[in-house]
């Protein structure tokens, strides 16, 4: 499945001028593992099923925070739905569940640096944050992202970076940001009715005259 590398910024940047920024992040993008063809199937069928998530790698509780991060990263807007919907925590978790355990230390410790810098700030934890609480906590976070001088810095890029991935690698990505309508995927191989003298709904071709 086709990944994007791409750049964000938290706070005053549109979907589509990220998507101008394409490749800039390359170098941060490169320190995660790609995941794997097995990964993707499973993230595909979560996305199907739109059931209850479960769990591989992250616990309950840090479910919820990398699901309410990576939505303040990519959040829903008038465009498209965001990484919630688009169930990129998910994606995370199958990710970090095929990860050695050093990177999946450096998710907890980056998550446990997160709640910390937000109970320092707003004296609640990231998922008690309330809309303006994150908008400011994420302009902050976010103002040294090219040389992250913070645990909490260091662990936006990086998180920033699995976000992006995940969602454009998510349908809702890929087919209702990007509107990107090829290779799209079949549960099974249903052929094309153009060969019974019908339009095909499935590739879109119209019928063409029967031979006589």
């Amino acid at each position: 499945m086709n990944e994007i590398n791409e750049t964000a910024t938290a706070a005053g940047m549109s979907r589509r001028s990220m998507l101008k920024a394409i490749g800039t992040s390359a170098g941060t993008l490169a320190l995660l593992p790609l995941i794997s063809e097995e990964g993707a199937l499973a993230f595909e069928a979560i996305q199907r099923a739109k059931a209850a998530p479960k769990l591989k790698a992250l616990t309950a509780a840090q479910y919820a925070t990398v699901d309410a991060f990576t939505e303040a990263i990519i959040p829903t807007d008038a465009h498209s739905p965001g990484a919630k919907a688009a169930r990129v925590a998910d994606y995370i978790d199958l990710l970090l569940s095929e990860s050695d355990a050093a990177l999946r230390n450096t998710w907890t410790q980056g998550l446990v640096a997160l709640d910390e810098a937000a109970v320092a700030k707003f004296k609640a934890p990231f998922v008690k944050l309330g809309a303006a609480q994150v908008n400011e906590f994420l302009t902050e976070i976010s103002a040294n992202e090219m040389q992250p001088k913070t645990p909490v810095e260091l662990f936006f890029r990086t998180t920033k970076d699995a976000t992006i991935r995940g969602y454009y690698t998510s349908e809702i990505g890929i087919q209702q940001d990007l509107q990107y309508k090829g290779n799209q995927y079949l549960p099974e191989f249903v052929g094309c009715l153009t060969e019974d003298g019908k339009d095909c709904p499935h590739c879109g071709q119209k019928a063409q005259p029967m031979a006589e």
